[in-house]
């Protein structure tokens, strides 16, 4: 049996075609069913549905064979799986789904360019902590990073932060709150996912899986 780790939302929405496109259909809507573990037209193939930050832990230690997640869920997890010595996992391909960004945004009456060139301590809220120690540290910027896991755009409204890192799409939800973009940190999109110890155990169905999901992203290009 192949286990396959989606989580509900963009990213399950955006990999049904391409799991249609690999001769898979999903036979349960998360939307309709409260079932987590939903079967597949394939008899040796099922579908996961855990929380998006899960994705890279289910897959590392053998819940899943493979996932699909985030580029920012993947780094996050790797940078504070590597402290505690984790096993890297193999990342073999972009989907090219669930595209977003990954930036700084303020409060529109903050001068964020005067506080980094003025080496004041910031204050930023984030649930991405890693990444954002790490993109700070890069240009010397000297933050306290304070851990959120959801309604980021409060904490700048509010006085808890002066800044937040976030996903980005479309900007509507920044605008909405008084918050502006100012600094682009990467590009997201989802990637495929795979446990190195279920590759080398299950090799041939896995790298069939993978290469009918390769395919199917070419040809939506």
């Amino acid at each position: 049996m192949i286990t396959l780790a989606l989580s509900k939302g963009r990213i399950f929405d955006d990999s049904l075609p391409l799991l249609r496109a690999a001769g898979i259909e999903v036979r349960d809507d998360p939307e309709r069913s409260r079932k987590l573990i939903l079967a597949t037209n394939r008899s040796d193939l099922r579908v996961v549905l855990v929380r998006a930050s899960d994705v890279p832990t289910y897959v590392e230690h053998g819940g899943a064979d493979l996932g699909v997640a985030g580029l920012d869920v993947l780094l996050e997890h790797a940078q504070a799986s590597d402290a505690v010595g984790g096993i890297p996992l193999y990342r073999p391909l972009d989907l090219a789904i669930a595209r977003c960004r990954m930036s700084v945004a303020v409060r529109a009456d903050f001068d964020y360019a005067r506080a980094v060139r003025q080496g004041s301590r910031i204050r930023v809220a984030t649930k991405y902590t890693q990444l954002a120690r790490r993109h700070f540290a890069a240009k010397g910027v000297h933050v306290d990073l304070i851990k959120l896991y959801g309604s980021m755009e409060l904490a700048p409204l509010t006085g808890l932060a002066d800044a937040i890192v976030d996903l980005v799409s479309s900007g509507s939800t920044l605008a909405a709150n008084q918050l502006v973009e100012v600094e682009r940190i990467m590009d997201i999109s989802s990637r495929l996912v795979v446990n190195p110890a279920a590759l080398k155990l299950k090799r041939e169905p896995l790298r069939a899986l993978i290469d009918a999901f390769e395919a199917a992203v070419e040809a939506r290009r």
